[in-house]
């Protein structure tokens, strides 16, 4: 999929990993940067179809660089969601599983990374983009990005539990304590929860301080981006662009 020119205004500035122009033709044409001088002065370089003079000018993972004609760097940021099915790895590679990459085409998927993991049992919305700048967004608690999920409980629910997960919980483990959550009591069994974070197994183990066994666990949102109702299991689609600029608060 290929961004529209207009996307980067959309999109709202995050932290990236960027390079000198310079630098980043030496390491690409394994030649010196004083090498790079005359051919930058004669205009061999374009940056987005435009002559670069300017060694230093900051290179991002997704703009396009040519030298003398060839293409040095043309890549198009891509972000998918897909309804991630019960028993599918959210992984990229995995000897044993099936792997959420695998629900898609294989020309779908280089350079694709998960913006957001999901238990193998769990199911619902995970993120699929080759913009590590985003995915890193999104996961940081800091960003106020919250993570809405429905939850099955093997026993009943009180209201004792909207006060402890507002409270938040003490892992011992990790020497920390969760950040506020917020729980709804949907029915008898039945709860949504909001996170801003992602700690491991986070939900199944804030059960697990009632005794209480999480049955299913299926994410309905991150963010502002709730997960298509159209999708079944296994299936995906590209987000548009106002999906990947509303995404955050």
């Amino acid at each position: 999929m290929s961004l529209p020119v207009d996307w980067a205004a959309m999109i709202p500035p995050m932290p990236s990993r960027y390079s000198r122009l310079d630098r980043f033709l030496s390491a690409r044409l394994g030649v010196s940067r004083s090498a790079l001088r005359r051919p930058l002065a004669a205009g061999l370089v374009q940056v987005n179809g435009q002559v670069e003079r300017d060694r230093q000018r900051r290179i991002g993972p997704f703009d396009t660089v040519r030298f003398r004609g060839d293409i040095m760097q043309a890549n198009s940021p891509r972000y998918l969601m897909l309804n991630k099915p019960a028993g599918v790895v959210s992984a990229t590679q995995d000897e044993g599983h099936q792997t959420v990459l695998d629900l898609l085409p294989p020309d779908q998927r280089q350079g694709l990374h998960l913006a957001g993991r999901l238990d193998f049992h769990s199911t619902g919305l995970v993120l699929l983009t080759n913009d590590g700048c985003w995915s890193r967004q999104l996961s940081q608690p800091d960003s106020g990005v919250r993570k809405h999920y429905r939850v099955t409980l093997e026993k009943p629910l009180t209201d004792d539990y909207v006060a402890a997960f507002a409270e938040g919980m003490r892992f011992d483990y990790e020497g920390i304590i969760t950040r506020p959550a917020e729980l709804q009591i949907r029915s008898q069994y039945q709860a949504d929860v909001w996170l801003c974070e992602g700690r491991y197994h986070q939900i199944k183990r804030m059960f697990g301080r009632f005794d209480n066994r999480v049955l299913t666990l299926h994410r309905l949102a991150i963010g502002n981006l709730v997960l298509d109702e159209g999708l079944k299991p296994g299936e995906w689609r590209a987000l548009s662009a106002m999906e990947v600029a509303s995404i955050f608060p």
